[in-house]
């Protein structure tokens, strides 16, 4: 593995913020930047259709990422960016570019005014392959979106960054999971928030109804084992302020919730050699579709 961030690129809106997202966190982890394009060479019947020959086309495709090198070492002096041009599928080689890099970053689409993406089959067919960690961006993300306003209330990129966000599955709390949130935390200087959503089993529903007590017990039970799972973690990077979450209820509701005042939303995706091939989990794909943050997908054993 080569430790550089990646993006990827085709010239849209979303795929020119995710690469000044990806320069801004090449930077935080003083990496070097490249910017991947993947191009599916023109089938014959269209290189030959007048006005839309092949070379016009490979002329417009060499040009995204010449352009995108040139914007983002013009606004992020110091900088080491490169640029690649690969043939192929786009879901394909971007997932198989992934496993070769520290991080691999995307475009998407935002809802209209809405928090939220609209994640396109290319994303979520990475975010399902690809064996290191993915981040989504959503058009239209600023510098100053990952940052708390200034004492007026204005949005500014000078001031400190919001606070990263870990969903945390209590049972099966993985290494690198934690260990990427916790990095992604130290090197903004911001607060970890790290939430463990849980829904009562059909008995446990029927225990709260009857014993208040029931649901103060299964409360701190919850909270034992977040702060069990955390505790090594504390230790290791003892200057990042955590705050613990452990609550009932879905947990990418939750979350969702949570991405409102982040810079980051971080969750995991489990990886599954199965003959149905990878997915995404229902609460990771939720969160993908809603959160108001870039959301970072980790995928872990």
């Amino acid at each position: 593995m080569e430790r550089i961030v990646v993006s990827g690129i085709d010239g849209s809106a979303e795929s020119r913020a995710a690469a000044e997202w990806a320069a801004r966190e090449a930077r935080l982890r003083d990496l070097p930047l490249k910017v991947v394009h993947v191009w599916d060479p023109v089938p014959d019947p269209i290189a030959q259709a007048p006005h839309l020959s092949g070379g016009t086309l490979e002329h417009w495709a060499e040009r995204i990422p010449r352009e995108t090198v040139e914007g983002l070492r013009l606004r992020h002096p110091g900088l080491e960016v490169t640029a690649e041009q690969l043939p192929g599928g786009a879901a394909e080689v971007l997932a198989r570019v992934a496993g070769d890099s520290e991080l691999l970053v995307l475009g998407s689409r935002g809802m209209s005014g809405v928090g939220g993406f609209m994640v396109g089959s290319v994303g979520l067919s990475v975010v399902a392959h690809a064996e290191r960690p993915v981040v989504l961006v959503r058009a239209g993300e600023q510098a100053a979106d990952e940052h708390e306003p200034d004492p007026a209330g204005i949005p500014s990129a000078a001031t400190p960054y919001r606070q990263v966000v870990l969903g945390l599955d209590t049972t099966r709390p993985d290494e690198s999971l934690l260990e990427f949130a916790f990095e992604a935390a130290a090197a903004r200087g911001a607060a970890l928030r790290v939430v463990h959503g849980w829904s009562p089993t059909p008995y446990e529903v029927y225990s709260l109804a009857a014993s208040p007590e029931t649901q103060q017990l299964l409360a701190a039970q919850r909270a034992a084992a977040l702060a069990a799972a955390l505790e090594p973690w504390r230790a290791k990077h003892p200057h990042v302020e955590v705050v613990e979450e452990a609550v009932v209820g879905v947990p990418a509701h939750h979350l969702v919730d949570a991405s409102r005042t982040a810079s980051l939303v971080v969750v995991g995706r489990r990886i599954r050699r199965r003959s149905f091939g990878p997915r995404v989990g229902s609460v990771t794909h939720a969160v993908l579709h809603h959160s108001a943050a870039p959301v970072a997908v980790v995928p872990h054993s």
